[in-house]
């Protein structure tokens, strides 16, 4: 068996109690109301998200294949030159720190597109809270 210190050495950033208090954070914000995003005119959802926490994007990808939307996933710095108003960006960071994120949420912000974005706080909610995003 891992003892916590183990784990510890490891995970410098102690992700592991983030994961572990998933069930908690999804009760906490299933049930918080959130204004909504137009989909009317969207016709590009780009998924930017590095790891596991870009896995989402690799996901939806997937399943919209079969679709008419243009999807694209993002695991780095930079968006498509693409990007207008009628794009989706969603970025994803568990931590909320992971840079290429940070970066894509960062340019995202200059863009008309809509942006979601998804972490467990860190900077990316501390650059949401001050862009006033919810």
């Amino acid at each position: 068996m891992i003892t916590k210190n183990e784990i510890d050495t490891v995970d410098s950033q102690n992700m592991h109690s983030v994961y572990d208090n998933w069930p908690k954070i999804a009760k906490e914000y299933f049930s918080k109301t959130f204004s909504k995003i137009e989909i009317k005119d969207v016709d590009h959802i780009i998924f930017a998200g590095m790891g596991g926490s870009g896995a989402i994007g690799d996901v939806f990808s997937s399943i919209l294949s079969k679709t008419d939307m243009h999807v694209s996933v993002v695991k780095g710095y930079e968006l498509p030159r693409t990007v207008d108003k009628n794009t989706i960006i969603v970025t994803t960071s568990i931590s909320g720190n992971t840079t290429e994120t940070l970066s894509i949420l960062d340019s995202a912000e200059k863009t008309n597109a809509k942006i979601i974005a998804l972490s467990s706080g860190g900077k990316m909610e501390e650059f949401c809270k001050k862009s006033r995003y919810r």
